[in-house]
């Protein structure tokens, strides 16, 4: 195929196509819209769904296809938002395309998959991004800065759940080992990636789960400990509904996020004493994947390739601390 190059792209520009009708595409979506953002194409592969999805949020074109999405001379950026194991393959089909690409957390099925896709945007000077929406929100933002203030003193733990109930039925893509399915790369990605952002990667991986009938994992828990003896656990479930609130700890302080804390969330900052030192609670309009999108349009206006929020590097770790859970409970996909 021949080599595209990406054109210089001003903010404003960004035309954006979604790649896949689900869940999260219609989430995202609206809150495209709703905020602003160009969103040029839809592709699908049933026609029918995609002219459907284009009616209800107003996209400009749909496609039958995600071929004829990824070739859209009116797309610049590609949303993947497909089950995981499509992730590296739709991406690249993308990239060739001389398209930049936002790709759905996990951001593949395991790190040899995301080195790869990482390794050709590089190449071809186009943005790959993993859309890990939490890490945009405005409350991450500020959680950083207390611990950048030294407001927390040492940190030396955290701890962050990720529980649901979601659907039991064998024939759904969560309970799919062919789809890649499982609880730990659709919500327990969360917490993992959480842990990475706040502590650094980690040097030690232990995790245990539950494995369902048909072999994917319904519930994990992870034990990490990172660089100078700090640790991080999570627990994340399809099965059971919990508090979904995160904590960090430190030697002077601790931060409480609210319930639910990957979601805009209200964060608190106390002392050694549980006195409250700040509070940070602002809200957010619509679900918050805005700011995920206006992030990229930003680096695809300055020419970037990575977000320093989200780089290339974060997002293999995240995906190698994942495999080398997977390889504790025994949760293997086809193919790998």
């Amino acid at each position: 195929m021949t080599d595209v190059q990406p054109s210089p792209m001003s903010k404003g520009e960004v035309g954006w196509g979604i790649l896949a009708t689900g869940g999260i595409a219609n989430a995202f979506t609206r809150d495209l819209v709703a905020h602003g953002h160009r969103v040029a194409a839809v592709g699908s592969r049933s026609a029918d769904n995609a002219r459907a999805f284009a009616e209800k949020w107003g996209v400009e074109r749909a496609h039958g296809s995600y071929d004829e999405l990824v070739a859209d001379p009116d797309v610049d950026i590609v949303y993947v938002a497909t089950p995981h194991n499509f992730h590296a393959a739709n991406a690249t089909a993308a990239l060739e395309n001389g398209k930049h690409v936002l790709v759905e957390k996990a951001f593949t099925v395991n790190a040899a998959e995301a080195r790869a896709v990482f390794e050709l945007g590089r190449g071809k000077g186009l943005l790959v991004m993993e859309a890990m929406w939490t890490r945009f929100l405005p409350h991450m933002a500020y959680v950083r800065s207390v611990i950048e203030r030294g407001l927390l003193g040492d940190v030396r733990s955290l701890h962050a759940d990720h529980t649901q109930r979601l659907p039991s039925d064998p024939a759904h893509r969560l309970n799919n080992p062919g789809l890649a399915g499982g609880c730990l790369l659709d919500v327990g990605v969360y917490p993992v990636s959480f842990a990475h952002d706040i502590l650094g990667d980690p040097v030690e991986v232990t995790g245990r789960g539950t494995l369902s009938d048909t072999g994917v994992d319904v519930c994990v828990a992870t034990a990490l400990r990172h660089r100078n003896d700090a640790l991080s656990t999570s627990y994340s479930s399809m099965e059971t509904r919990g508090p979904n609130t995160a904590v960090v700890l430190g030697t002077e302080g601790r931060i409480e996020i609210d319930s639910v804390w990957y979601f805009p969330a209200v964060v608190t900052v106390k002392d050694v004493t549980g006195q409250e030192l700040e509070r940070f609670d602002q809200p957010v309009s619509g679900r918050g994947m805005q700011y995920q999108a206006a992030e990229a349009e930003r680096l695809i206006a300055e020419g970037e390739v990575e977000s320093p929020l989200m780089t290339h590097e974060q997002s293999v770790a995240v995906m190698a601390t994942m495999d080398a859970v997977r390889e504790e409970i025994g949760v293997r996909y086809p193919g790998e």
